[in-house]
């Protein structure tokens, strides 16, 4: 995974003042759009459309300060106006371009380059398990794709479930854990821009078909699964683990995400102090076919 993310830089770099197409990265990284953003954010610290941005800038300060016009500029880096570019740069480099074409002002930021830096010796607790197709049964709505922090609209899918429905739910679990999963998928098309929705699902795993009117079904393949055991303060440990598994421990793992739901759930016990969850990642050992 760092080859492809390294080849990724190259490419970007190749193509600073064109469109950059999100095809082509999917190509390169091997990773649904969902998973790459993610991925690439926990990684680099920013999103990858603030990278590209920020690479266009830093190389229209160097040709700002060699000489180049601040209207070929704009247009060259895809900007539509003047204004925007000269606003845009403004912004990150805290000088406007015609100050920096007078005064020679220089401000970089570098290309990014991945590598693994072992800190603090750590391991992430986590197994492999293979599970069976099985079928989880609820409530779902497309919300607001959202890394950190509560999501309001998941906790507004969770008020919306009628008691009828829970009830619903309950006779149908017959699978671990036997209680609430929070459940993602079909996220959002769109590799440049940090917006987007995407499925979630609140309900339980079972192997039973869904016999009810007002609840959903999806059903989930034959998969690896890399389980991930997490305990403390809610949900910041919980998000602290998925940073990882992104930043460190997919990079450098035999496995790879494969293009199925994410999985989760958490057993409350009253307080958001010291909370039991498990992230489920469905992988696949890298280079493999299923």
């Amino acid at each position: 995974m760092l080859k492809e993310f390294n080849q990724l830089m190259d490419y970007i770099e190749a193509h600073l003042t064109e469109e950059i197409s999100g095809k082509e990265i999917s190509k390169i990284v091997g990773l649904s759009d969902y998973h790459f953003k993610r991925m690439f954010s926990y990684m680099a610290g920013m999103s990858l459309n603030e990278y590209i941005k920020n690479r266009r800038l830093s190389v229209a300060n160097v040709e700002l300060i060699n000489g180049a016009k601040v209207t070929d500029l704009a247009y060259k880096f895809g900007y539509q106006s003047i204004e925007g570019f000269s606003r845009a740069f403004r912004e990150w480099s805290g000088f406007l371009p015609s100050e920096v074409a007078k005064n020679k002002i220089q401000k970089s930021f570098p290309q990014f380059t991945f590598f693994i830096d072992i800190r603090g010796g750590i391991s992430m607790e986590f197994k492999i398990e293979k599970k069976a197709a099985f079928n989880i049964v609820g409530v779902s709505k497309r919300v607001p794709i959202q890394f950190e922090g509560e999501n309001n609209a998941i906790i507004e899918i969770a008020k919306s479930i009628t008691e009828q429905q829970r009830n619903e739910m309950h006779q149908l679990a017959d699978l671990y854990p036997h209680q609430v999963l929070n459940v993602s998928y079909d996220a959002d098309e769109g590799f440049l821009e940090e917006k987007g929705c995407i499925t979630h699902m609140i309900g339980f795993a079972t192997t039973k078909e869904n016999s009810f009117d007002d609840l959903e079904q999806i059903s989930i393949e034959e998969s690896l699964w890399a389980i991930f055991p997490n305990q403390g303060p809610f949900p910041a440990t919980l998000q602290e683990t998925y940073a990882k598994i992104y930043a460190e421990w997919l990079p450098s793992s035999e496995y790879e995400v494969v293009s199925l739901p994410g999985i989760s759930f958490t057993k409350y016990n009253g307080t958001s102090e010291n909370v039991y969850s498990e992230i489920w990642m469905p992988v696949k050992q890298k280079g493999s076919s299923n």
